[in-house]
């Protein structure tokens, strides 16, 4: 292992060799994302079946995208050719960068990253595409910690524009700069996050599962209903699919790690509705059953004819799930977990959100925002409908977000 203080790239250096550890679908979509852009990528995993299984899948990935004249058999051969699927983890020691793509485990994370520093060059960039674990305590298990941060990806990493590019607290600035400027290069959106637990997205979309959760407990709605409500405010999917199509062992173990992370705060609370599907193995989609039932992967829609709300009910649960969003991401900016372009870019562009929550909330007014979680916390008394500080500054001042 060099003892050598890690030589950090000048920011003009370009990144042209990547290694990708992990050949998972996130792993494998990474590995097309960068080949697309030009990149000699090699794709690592100790699996050779998985490896093959990634190679299969990006051929009919890439010959599907030949079909519908995407691209042409010129442009998919040379996406093939700029990918190698390696099987030893000294494969990737000319590695410009390398972003590692495995379980969301800590001590296995610690370790692969301890073995890969002994065997890429000092100022080799080592990344992780974790989705909610600290980027400083994996780049303490780094001799030259620097040189180490967070690249998140979302899933289906080709299709999904928005990377989350998170420092860690040892993280030379010349760093992130430089991987902010190769991942827009590979054609994403980029946002800058503060480390803290869910960085941002997987942070400030924790009301739109818990505050459902919440509505459906209370008896506001049954599920179907409140996924059509929330529909209607033009989300793709209500919370409920949306929660069945991640999957309950995933969005659950999420808020659960996002709760415990700060310190057990209420407003991230986990729902006992979502933990006993769990323990039922009801997992959604992947298992056939969850909030609704599967039949092939596809949702069988309940044969009930739906329920008879009020406007005034409809508009309830619309505004309060609205709200609550609002909050976290007026909360984020106020403890500068990122700018306010960013967080707002990393909802549309990360989750699909039809709009900004920053830029709703100066559509729909500020002391209106102010008045609905108000009005929240005076009926229910818990610290979970609390306003962000900022948002009720900015309200008292007549102040926006983004300012015209």
């Amino acid at each position: 292992m060099t003892n050598q203080k890690s030589k950090i790239k000048n920011q003009d250096s370009s990144i042209n060799r990547v290694g990708i550890i992990g050949a998972g679908t996130m792993g494998s979509g990474i590995a097309q994302v960068a080949a697309t852009a030009g990149c000699q990528v090699k794709l690592f995993d100790l699996n050779e079946e998985q490896l093959k299984n990634a190679e299969f899948a990006l051929e009919k990935i890439l010959s599907r995208l030949v079909q519908k004249s995407r691209i042409d058999e010129t442009e998919k051969s040379r996406i093939q050719s700029n990918i190698q699927y390696v099987n030893t983890l000294e494969d990737l020691s000319d590695s410009d960068l390398t972003i590692e793509a495995i379980v969301e485990n800590l001590e296995v994370k610690k370790k692969v990253f301890g073995e890969l520093e002994t065997l890429v060059s000092a100022d080799c960039i080592i990344a992780s595409n974790t989705s909610s674990l600290s980027i400083t305590s994996i780049a303490a298990s780094l001799e030259n910690p620097e040189r180490c941060l967070g690249i998140h990806f979302f899933n289906p990493a080709p299709l999904m524009k928005l990377v989350e590019i998170i420092p860690a607290v040892q993280t030379d600035e010349s760093i992130t700069d430089m991987c902010v400027s190769t991942i827009k290069n590979w054609g994403k959106t980029t946002a800058v996050a503060k480390d803290t637990p869910g960085f941002i997205v997987n942070r400030v979309a924790r009301p739109f599962y818990s505050e459902a959760l919440r509505m459906y407990e209370e008896g506001m709605a049954e599920v179907p209903m409140l996924d059509k409500i929330v529909r209607q405010m033009g989300f793709r999917m209500g919370p409920f699919e949306l929660m069945d199509f991640i999957g309950h062992d995933v969005n659950y173990v999420v808020t659960e790690s996002v709760f415990a992370a700060f310190y057990f705060d209420p407003r991230y609370k986990p729902s006992l509705t979502q933990k006993r599907l769990v323990e039922a193995g009801w997992l959604g989609r992947k298992s056939g059953r969850g909030f609704y039932k599967f039949e092939d992967g596809n949702k069988i829609e309940p044969d009930h004819d739906p329920e008879m709300l009020t406007g005034a009910d409809i508009k309830a649960i619309q505004d309060r799930l609205l709200v609550m969003l609002i909050n976290e991401a007026a909360d984020a900016l106020y403890l500068k977990i990122a700018i306010a372009k960013d967080l707002d870019n990393a909802m549309t562009k990360g989750v699909n959100y039809p709009k900004g929550l920053l830029a709703w909330a100066d559509e729909k007014g500020l002391p209106w925002c102010v008045q609905q979680l108000d009005a929240l916390y005076d009926f229910y008394r818990e610290d979970r409908y609390r306003c962000s500080p900022l948002l009720r500054s900015k309200a008292s001042k007549k102040e926006k977000f983004f300012p015209v």
